[in-house]
């Protein structure tokens, strides 16, 4: 199986999945735990079954129930943008403005200006998923570079990670 996205450079690669197995009730115990206290309902986690899916370039995916919800970067498990949207975490949310979304959706960082409100137990370094204000929608996945109660004023707070319409989006859609 190929997945494509777009690296950290902005160059589209082909991320081949070297091998996918079924996850050991203690890893995926694990995975769960690490994620249910940024859901209000984690009971579909623990109900499902979970397959990780090795990748040659180092995003590694797991699978819900066939569905890839989750991706470990840098060995922490956290939510996709597919996974975000499907399972709603109500922790670690940076909410930006309707001026913000086209901004988002393309791929940028995401700038102070334009963030609404921000989780105030982010810290930097923390994996967030950015929402847009009027739904909640998830938009993206990034990591902090600065604590959610500093979101505010000027400067860059999140480095993007994964976005809606990218090619990890494509893929996992595709």
């Amino acid at each position: 199986m190929l997945v494509a996205y777009l690296n950290l450079s902005g160059y589209m690669k082909i991320m081949k999945i070297k091998s996918r197995h079924h996850l050991k009730g203690s890893d995926a115990r694990k995975v769960i735990a690490s994620l249910e206290q940024f859901l209000d309902d984690p009971s579909p986690l623990r109900a499902a079954s979970l397959e990780m899916a090795v990748t040659d370039e180092g995003i590694d995916l797991i699978f819900v129930n066939g569905r890839p919800l989750i991706m470990l970067l840098d060995g922490q498990p956290f939510f996709t943008v597919l996974g975000a949207i499907e399972l709603g975490p109500t922790k670690r949310l940076v909410v930006v403005d309707s001026g913000a979304v086209r901004f988002v959706v393309n791929g940028a960082d995401i700038m102070n200006p334009g963030i609404v409100s921000a989780d105030a137990e982010i810290a930097a370094g923390d994996l967030v998923v950015v929402v847009e204000e009027r739904h909640k929608k998830p938009l993206a996945i990034g990591k902090a570079l600065i604590p959610g109660s500093e979101m505010r004023g000027e400067g860059k707070a999140v480095k993007s990670l994964h976005h809606v319409g990218d090619q990890i989006w494509k893929g996992l859609e595709g």
